[in-house]
């Protein structure tokens, strides 16, 4: 087996590239299996290399040393690959993938716990080309979540602020969008707000729209919101971030299928794992077990049903 440590040097804004290389080096010194540490030089790299490295055939784990965004370049170099495995490992700002995991989301910072996991498919939504293990979004919450990263690299604002300004300069924008939303027998059509769908249960920093959500079981869950006031939308949001979308049914329409199409009257972001993607016509689709995860030794939450919340 292969372990292949893709490494983002601009995740969190601080290059950990030698402080990887150290951990990595130190952890293979009594193993006999080979390892490469290989830094991406643009997006998308990561998900090109990992093709590159799939091709030769063999196991092959992959590393996503970084966030989120280092994760779902990796997750979409291995979707679909049987002989590629993918896991966080992570070193950037944004984990929200491993917030479903609770306490033991630690368990993905732990490298020798990593080398001494096991596998387990999980599901993935394909979505403008790309693919997600976590959650795809459009509407405002994808407005918000893109424009962020260029507010929080003015001197004047940085750091968290720049979610603060985003909120506010997008709320300006308009909180609604014209859609199109269809989902099983679901549709609907007019002003929305946002459209969530989730494999996974944070996104946005910490938003937490969906309590239960698992990417093992097959079914996404997804939140409609139609267009509110700004007075409404403030004591909604709120209740929507901690799971308690279901107590405005009014509002929020709460699905639970495996796809979600939504047609705008022009060109949005979509949100994908909070990297973000431009279309006018939107199709989130899940995909059953198209990726390998990598179980760190200890967790018990793929061991679990119902929940899955850890004790």
């Amino acid at each position: 087996m292969k372990h292949l440590f893709i490494v983002n040097p601009i995740a969190g804004g601080k290059d950990r590239t030698e402080q990887v290389r150290a951990r990595v080096a130190a952890a293979f010194r009594s193993r006999e299996d080979s390892w490469e540490l290989y830094v991406t030089q643009g997006p998308m790299d990561a998900a090109e290399k990992i093709a590159r490295e799939a091709e030769q055939g063999g196991a092959l784990r992959v590393y996503a040393c970084g966030g989120d965004g280092t994760f779902n370049e990796c997750v979409c170099g291995a979707a679909l690959r049987p002989n590629v495995a993918v896991c966080p490992f992570p070193t950037g700002t944004g984990n929200d993938f491993c917030r479903m995991f609770g306490r033991e989301a630690e368990l993905y910072r732990d490298l020798d716990a990593l080398l001494a996991g096991t596998e387990t498919p999980i599901d993935l939504i394909e979505c403008c080309g790309r693919y997600g293990a976590n959650i795809c979004s459009v509407g405002i919450d994808a407005r918000i979540g893109t424009d962020v990263h260029t507010y929080s690299k003015l001197p004047v604002v940085g750091g968290a602020a720049g979610y603060v300004v985003s909120t506010v300069v997008n709320v300006l924008k308009g909180i609604a969008t014209n859609m199109s939303v269809r989902s099983g027998d679901f549709s609907a059509q007019g002003k929305h707000s946002l459209v969530c769908a989730c494999n996974g249960r944070y996104y946005g920093g910490g938003f937490n729209p969906s309590l239960n959500a698992r990417p093992d079981d097959g079914v996404l869950d997804i939140y409609v919101i139609k267009g509110v006031s700004l007075l409404t939308l403030a004591r909604l949001i709120g209740k929507y971030a901690a799971g308690k979308a279901d107590q405005f049914p009014r509002y929020i329409t709460h699905l639970r299928g495996t796809e979600v199409e939504i047609d705008l009257d022009e060109e949005d972001v979509v949100n994908i794992d909070g990297e973000a993607a431009r279309a006018k016509n939107i199709r989130m689709k899940l995909l059953p077990g198209a990726a390998r995860l990598v179980v760190p030794r200890g967790m018990r939450f793929f061991e679990q049903d119902g929940d899955g919340e850890n004790p």
